[in-house]
Order: structure tokens, then C-alpha cells, then sequence
């Protein structure tokens, strides 16, 4: 199969998480559940990536899947999806439209260095779309848009000049980046808490210049690479290792900005 072929199945897996997901947002009777590690999940959550393996198994029977809630092998040869079927489950829970279903395509020889070859993230509370496959851009559609946009990261070359996201302050200091977090703050223009999936695309959009989380697994990054890179930035670890086979941290910049924002994070 051509990236292109892959891309549109990715896209519309998207459509049909979409569905799934919207019809029990802020719905009354909603059945939420705590997982072992104590994060919620929700029927939403189980029923959008049962859909999509579904699916997956009928387009792709040979490829192989990992989702968040169902599991599966990263490190193994050839294609491999990986799904997040809500990212921002907390915000889902609480009616916070700010959540997304990402849907990556990995291949390789199954190493953590393996490139995820296509991306999307769809957030259709917020309307709004991302996606990339490699040499093909980066592109988007949010409200008004009469045809999808493609995305450049902004020309920004000073971190005094510079806009920050992150979600929050927890984790920073288990993952040793709580330094790391007051230096970038005290040395860029301003931060915002746009959180999640979202501070990624705003940084591919150009409209934030760093992004940067101290705790992912590979469902919450793998398709965000793809669309970062394809819009001329840099996705990597916070010491500068591929962010979908590193310790867990991620940091997106514009490019021009990421050496800088690394050597605060050493």
C-alpha cells in the first residue's frame, strides 16, 4: 500500500472514531471506569478502538495494531498501528472539548527508532482535523476553512520571543525536568496550558513555538511526530532521542529553536 492509500484509511478511521466519540460526550449515563494505574476510561474509549481494530483487521488483516486500551507489540517488525482512541480522557469526562483520537502508522524492522510513517488527530468537539504522511505536508481543517490548510511552524529564533505549551506541572520533577521547566519559563515570551495533543498542533500550526510534555506513552505521540515534522519542526525526546522509542518525554519546536530549548533540558 502507497502512504497515500494509508493516509486516507487513516483519515477515515478518524470519521469513524468521530462518530462513536461524539455521541456520548457529555452524555448523562456515561459509564467511566478506572483502569490499574487509576487513569479513567470510558465506554467511549473501548468502543472507538474496538471500531477501529475492526476496521483495521478487514483494510489490513497483516498489519499489526497497539492501542492504548487493547494493548499490543511495538517493538516487532513491519507495519504497525498504534491508536489512542481519546486523548484527554479527564477532559471527555468532564465535557472539556479539548480531546482527540490519533491514529499513527509505524514501520520497520521493530526498534524503537522505528519512524512513524503517517499521523492524524482528530478533534471533533473543537472541529478540528490534523494529519500528515511523510513527504507530503502537513494539513489541517478547522471551522471556516472551505478546503484543508497546510501547516509551517513559525520563523520565531529567540526563545525571548518564543510561546510555550504544556498541559501541566505534574510529572516534571519525577521525569527530572522540573529545572528544566522554571529555566524555559523564565526565558521565553509567555506560556499557556493549552494541553494534551493540542499544544503539539498549535506548534505545527506556528501558532506556539515549544511544546513540550514530561510523560507519554506511544499512543499519545506517535501520529503528533509525523505531523510536527511534515510542518518543518522537530519532535524528539528531552535529551534529543527519537520521542516515540524515548523515556517517555517529548518536546516539539519549530526547529530553529530546538538546540536551545534542549540544552535547558540537559
Amino acid at each position: 500500500m502507497s502512504l497515500t492509500d494509508d493516509l486516507q484509511l487513516a483519515l477515515r478511521l478518524a470519521e469513524v472514531a468521530d462518530s462513536l466519540t461524539m455521541q456520548r460526550f457529555r452524555a448523562s449515563d456515561l459509564q467511566v471506569t478506572a483502569k490499574p494505574d487509576l487513569t479513567p476510561v470510558t465506554e467511549a474509549d473501548l468502543a472507538a478502538e474496538s471500531a477501529l481494530r475492526a476496521v483495521l483487521a478487514q483494510e489490513r488483516p497483516n498489519d499489526l495494531i497497539v492501542g492504548e486500551e487493547e494493548g499490543g507489540a511495538l517493538t516487532v517488525p513491519g507495519r504497525r498501528w498504534i491508536i489512542d482512541p481519546i486523548d484527554g480522557t479527564k477532559n471527555y469526562v468532564r465535557g472539556v472539548p479539548v480531546w482527540a483520537t490519533l491514529i499513527a502508522l509505524v514501520e520497520g524492522p521493530g526498534d524503537t527508532t522505528d519512524p512513524a510513517v503517517v499521523g492524524v488527530v482528530s478533534a471533533p468537539a473543537l472541529a478540528r482535523r490534523w494529519w500528515a504522511a511523510r513527504g507530503q505536508g502537513a494539513w489541517c481543517t478547522s471551522p471556516g476553512d472551505a478546503v484543508p490548510r497546510r501547516m509551517q511552524v513559525s520563523g520565531i529564533t529567540s526563545l525571548s520571543d518564543a510561546s510555550f505549551s504544556y498541559s501541566d506541572e505534574n510529572g516534571w520533577e519525577t521525569a527530572g525536568g522540573a529545572d528544566a521547566l522554571a529555566h524555559l519559563r523564565g526565558r521565553i515570551w509567555r506560556s499557556r496550558a493549552y494541553g494534551d495533543f493540542w499544544s503539539h498542533m498549535l506548534v505545527a500550526e506556528g501558532a506556539v513555538d515549544i511544546s513540550a510534555e514530561p510523560a507519554l506513552n506511544p499512543w499519545d505521540v506517535a501520529a503528533l511526530i509525523p505531523i510536527v515534522e511534515e510542518a518543518g519542526g522537530r519532535m524528539t525526546s528531552f535529551g534529543g532521542s527519537p520521542a516515540l522509542g524515548g523515556p517517555g518525554s517529548a518536546v516539539a519546536t519549530n526547529g530553529l529553536l530546538h538546540a536551545d530549548v534542549l540544552a535547558l533540558f540537559s
